[in-house]
Order: C-alpha cells, then structure tokens, then sequence
C-alpha cells in the first residue's frame, strides 16, 4: 500500500475527510505508528536483520577517530547497537568487545587504560554514545573512517512532502501496511468515534501477530532442505 492508500484507509475507518482529519495531524500519528511497527519487528526478527527498506544505505556507520579521543556519539536513529569494530595501523577492522565498570571493580576503566592505543572494548555510554579502551592513538589506529558500527535502526519516518505525495510504501512486509491504517484510526477515533475502538484494537493485534510470526520465522541465507523422516523411510 501507498501512502496515499492508506491515507484512504484511515479516512474510511475514522469516517472522515481530508479536510477533518488533517494531514498534518495523520503525519504525526503515523509516523509515531510506524516507529512501533519497527520497533516489533526488530525485537522479532530471526537470524535475517530487519531494516526499514526505504533507506538507501545499510545499517552500518563510518566515523573518523581522534588521537587521545574516547568518547564518540552517533546517530539518534540507532536503536541496538550490534558490532564495533576499530582499524589497526595495517587497514584491517578488528571488532571488539563490550565491557561495564563493574568487571573492573574499584579501579576506573579510564585508569585501567590510560595509555592510548589500539581499543579492544567499549562501554556504551548511552543510547546515542560508546567510549573505546584504551582511547585510540595516531600510532596503533588508522583514525580516518576507522571507527566503524552495526546497529539496528528506527523506521525511515516519513516527511510532509512524502505524505502529500502519497507514493512512498513503508519498509516493511506490503501485507501488513494496513496496521499503519488502523492504528493511525485508533488514536483518532479514541477521541472522536470511541466506539470503533474495540474492533479496530482487535484488528491490529490480529495483524501484529501474524507480522510478528512472519518476521520470527526469516532466515538469512539460508536454504531450507526436506528430508525423509528416518521412521516412514524403513
């Protein structure tokens, strides 16, 4: 479904116009719907990463490293970090690994890495910023593009042009663009139509669970092979 399809869905479902229902209004319900949506599916896909598809890069962040520099923040649009990985002085990405205070006891991490070099953990420091140990030196890292992260994300949210457009079709599974609607209807009519509520709720934990199972059950790469039961083969 395009945006423009649902769009016609919600004004069906809330019995509603253009003109009642803004479409600046709609914009902020659906984005803050389509950030939930994403949200589910990255907590339920299987070995096979979800990514909105409407990005046109992949997950994955460069970052050019400061001499004597721990602390980098990044992104607000990454919601789990998955992998760091740092360059040595010879080109090649080494990952390394997450660490906490609280394996180091009483002795700061800073102390226990106060000479700089080539970093082999991090501490992530909040949802938007990690610190590497030891901080990395000109002599051990190569600093430029050196710092590199893998990291799940939030949905591609769409802009006032986009939805004025209607073109655009979310990121995800096109059976399911429907929840968008309904959700979307949900917040509308809990103030306007509240007795549509209940149906519509109902509705969109059918389609949550049936796009949960189906995001669940993804496989990266790989290639699902019958074979007979020992049982029935004797």
């Amino acid at each position: 479904m395009t945006l423009a399809n649902i769009n016609t869905l919600i004004n069906f479902l809330c019995d509603t116009t253009d003109t009642a229902f803004t479409a600046a209004n709609k914009l902020i319900l659906f984005n803050n719907a389509y950030e939930r949506v994403v949200g589910w599916l990255i907590n339920a896909d299987g070995t096979a990463q979800f990514d909105d598809t409407n990005y046109s890069n992949f997950p994955i962040g460069t970052y050019t490293m400061v001499a004597g520099q721990g602390i980098y923040s990044f992104n607000d649009r990454f919601l789990q970090l998955m992998d760091v990985q740092v360059k040595d002085a010879g080109g090649d990405f080494n990952i390394i690994k997450p660490i906490d205070q609280s394996e180091f006891g009483d002795i700061p991490l800073r102390e226990a890495f106060e000479t700089d070099g080539l970093p082999v953990y991090y501490d992530k420091l909040s949802d938007d910023s990690i610190e590497l140990f030891p901080a990395p030196s000109a002599d051990d890292t190569t600093l430029a593009s050196g710092l590199r992260l893998y990291f799940k994300r939030t949905a591609d949210t769409v802009s006032s042009a986009e939805w004025t457009s209607g073109t655009i079709v979310p990121g995800f599974a096109s059976p399911y663009h429907e929840i968008l609607g309904y959700m979307v209807a949900v917040d509308y009519c809990q103030k306007y139509k509240k007795d549509r509520v209940a149906l519509y709720e109902k509705k969109i934990m059918e389609l949550k669970d049936e796009l949960i199972l189906q995001y669940s059950q993804r496989e990266k790469d790989k290639r699902k092979v019958m074979t007979m039961n020992p049982i029935m083969h004797r």
